[in-house]
């Protein structure tokens, strides 16, 4: 991981958080900053020379997409944010198709995915007007799924990072969905915002260990 775009991730995480607290405009800058560089480091890392990592980069691409949607605070653009979310971690569902796969691993990672498919459920359900429980419902699907195939990576070359990149991504997401459905307030951004870019970051790095 370069330590450059490691450094500018950083700060521009870092931006962010201060920016929803004093200058909330600014977010606009600082968030797609940050999002940039887990897509700039997926390129220098070479992205484009394996179909894993044109995969990966897609999903990348989309999860920017969701963090934009995501900085205007409202339903609609929540919605937007969670369908580009949804599809990104679908193309990551590819992306570790593309390594060799362990299904041993896979089926190891099946009681702690669906562990967290459950207790997902379990909170959020009481607390999600009627019409986002469908959409609610398939993204958690989506994100079991993606914790399978991140599982079934394990023993190539990138699978650890794989799997710690995929497992924080998958946790940050609580964050956005207290936020959303809970409880609203900064201490969800102050935890789930770092965790988020430090898992699409390991996810970017992954690449370079997929030759």
């Amino acid at each position: 991981m370069t330590p450059a775009l490691l450094a500018i991730a950083t700060v521009a995480v870092a931006a962010t958080l201060a920016c929803e607290r004093r200058l909330p405009a600014l977010e606009w800058v600082s968030k797609p900053l940050a999002s940039a560089c887990f897509i700039a480091l997926a390129l220098h890392c070479g992205a484009l020379d394996s179909a894993f990592g044109r995969w990966l980069l897609a999903g990348l691409v989309l999860c920017t997409a969701g963090d934009v949607f995501l900085i205007a605070h409202h339903d609609k653009a929540f919605l937007a944010g969670l369908s580009s979310f949804l599809l990104g971690h679908l193309l990551y569902v590819v992306a570790f198709l593309q390594l060799p796969l362990n299904l041993t691993a896979m089926l190891v990672s099946l009681a702690p995915a669906i562990a967290l498919a459950v207790f997902s459920l379990r909170w959020l359900w009481p607390h999600l007007p009627e019409n986002m429980q469908l959409a609610v419902l398939a993204y958690i699907g989506v994100i079991c799924s993606m914790l399978l195939m991140a599982g079934s990576t394990w023993g190539s070359g990138p699978g650890l990072l794989v799997l710690m990149g995929a497992w924080g991504f998958a946790i940050s997401d609580l964050a956005v969905a207290r936020n959303q459905f809970v409880q609203p307030g900064f201490s969800n951004r102050l935890w789930g915002l770092p965790l988020y870019f430090g898992s699409q970051l390991l996810l970017a790095y992954s690449v370079s260990l997929s030759a």
